[in-house]
C-alpha cells in the first residue's frame, strides 16, 4: 500500500459505485457509438426547444395574471411539473439510446 498513490474522494466515491453495480447486477455499457451520440444531441435539442417553449408561454401566462398571487402559484406549479416531465422523458429516452433500443 505504501507503493501506491492516496486516491481522491471522488476515485474512492466512484470505486464504491462501480463495486455496488457489480453487486447489483447492473452492466456496464462501453463508449457510444457515432450514431448514439448524434441521437442523444438531437434529443438534447429537442428537450432545450421544448423548455423554452414552455417558458415562453409561461412568461405569457404569467403576464396576463394581473398580480393575482393564487393565481402566481398555481402558474409556477405547472410550470415546474411541465419542465420535470420534459426533463424526465429527456433521460429516459437517453437511456433507451445508451442500451440500445432506439
Amino acid at each position: 500500500m505504501a507503493d501506491q498513490p492516496l486516491k481522491s474522494a471522488y476515485e474512492l466515491a466512484m470505486e464504491r459505485l462501480k463495486a455496488k453495480d457489480r453487486s447489483e447486477g447492473v452492466e456496464e455499457s462501453g463508449p457510444l457509438t457515432q450514431e448514439q451520440k448524434k441521437r442523444i444531441a438531437e434529443l438534447r435539442q429537442e428537450a432545450q426547444a421544448k423548455l423554452a417553449e414552455l417558458e415562453i408561454l409561461h412568461q405569457k401566462n404569467l403576464a396576463g395574471t394581473r398580480g393575482d398571487p393564487d393565481e402566481v402559484q398555481k402558474l409556477e406549479e405547472n410550470y415546474r411539473t411541465d419542465r420535470a416531465r420534459v426533463e424526465s422523458r429527456l433521460e429516459s429516452a437517453i437511456a433507451r439510446v445508451k442500451r440500445g433500443e432506439d
